[in-house]
């Protein structure tokens, strides 16, 4: 038998409240982790909200998952207790599946995310597959590395997946906590970067996290300046705004890629893709594998997340100023449980 003490929510917009549930025995396919450390991604916003319309209540929200491996079932492979590993937007995958056994395992159809129909990491413990459960290099802090499980896997697997070349240039909409981690790993990457964002006191912010130029995303006068100069545009608010202009500035064979869970539907021109070839995509965090060579590369250019902390028993207090706008730029919850 083993106890887990977990933040939970029971309906949309409710607060969130302190729960104990019993986890029953461990798989054998699993690892048992002791939390650490759970970023807030604003997914976790969606999802207690139901915005996406895949919620299961009782939520126990949190998928920026750090901490060491407690307990390991039978036929987990490479891990062993006391081992730090971090956890993020998924918790299993079928590992039999055309898209598993090719290495994408976060394509699989049968794919459980952590907090959906399955426990999350507001909570002093967590399972998971042991697939899912990444060695973290020895080189990362603990306390601070949580939103690349997320966050940092979002905006690093387009650039592995398209090719992106360090001599590209490429746009970031959004100085945000997905935002700003974008304009990092494309920095490190190589590439020249503009920055789009709604908020002009960003624009030293986003400087410093490495872009060579900022534009106001709801100027569209400056957007057409840029014409034809991105080889990427990537998306990273969850904002409507001025597509067609911004499609424009893409070079041709650009690519626009969403990243962003924008609700509404893209107003774009079949005209604007077909003449210049252009291309609209997105993308859902990364494999196992990928999410080894994010943290790889992140240790290797010292990459790190801009976090503001609090305990896990502030959860509520952290989830709400993060929905004011005022998180810079991601949160981290760190276990404070008895």
């Amino acid at each position: 038998m083993s106890m887990i003490r977990v933040w939970a929510i029971h309906a949309p917009k409710e607060k969130l409240e302190l729960f104990t549930f019993d986890a029953g025995p461990l798989d054998s396919e699993e690892v048992e982790i002791d939390i650490e450390h759970c970023g807030i991604c604003h997914a976790d916003l969606s999802m207690i909200k139901n915005e996406w319309g895949m919620s299961q209540y009782p939520l126990i929200p949190g998928h920026e998952v750090v901490g060491k491996i407690s307990a390991v079932g039978s036929h987990a492979k490479n891990l062993q207790i006391g081992q730090r590993v971090g956890v993020g937007w998924n918790a299993v995958s079928c590992m039999h599946c055309h898209e598993c056994m090719t290495g994408q395992h976060n394509l699989c159809s049968k794919a459980v995310p952590t907090m959906v129909g399955h426990q999350g990491g507001y909570a002093d413990k967590i399972r998971t597959h042991w697939a899912w459960a990444i060695p973290l290099p020895q080189t990362i802090e603990s306390a601070d590395i949580g939103p690349l499980m997320c966050g940092g896997i979002a905006v690093f697997a387009p650039l592995l997946v398209f090719d992106v070349k360090p001599t590209d240039h490429i746009g970031i909409i959004g100085v945000g906590g997905l935002g700003h981690l974008g304009i990092k790993f494309a920095k490190a990457w190589g590439c020249e970067i503009t920055a789009f964002t709604s908020q002009p006191e960003k624009a030293q912010d986003a400087k410093a996290f490495g872009a060579h130029h900022v534009v106001s995303s709801r100027d569209s006068a400056a957007i057409l300046k840029m014409a034809s100069t991105l080889d990427m545009l990537m998306v990273t608010s969850d904002v409507t705004l001025d597509w067609q202009s911004l499609m424009k500035t893409l070079k041709p064979n650009g690519r626009l890629h969403m990243l962003g869970a924008v609700l509404e539907p893209l107003s774009i021109s079949a005209l604007d893709l077909i003449f210049g070839q252009k291309n609209i995509s997105g993308s859902p965090t990364g494999s196992p594998s990928m999410l080894s060579v994010m943290l790889e590369f992140a240790a290797r250019h010292g990459i790190k997340p801009k976090v503001e902390h609090f305990p896990m028993s502030k959860v509520n207090e952290a989830l709400a100023h993060l929905e004011q706008g005022k998180a810079r730029y991601r949160i981290v919850l760190d276990n404070d449980f008895a």
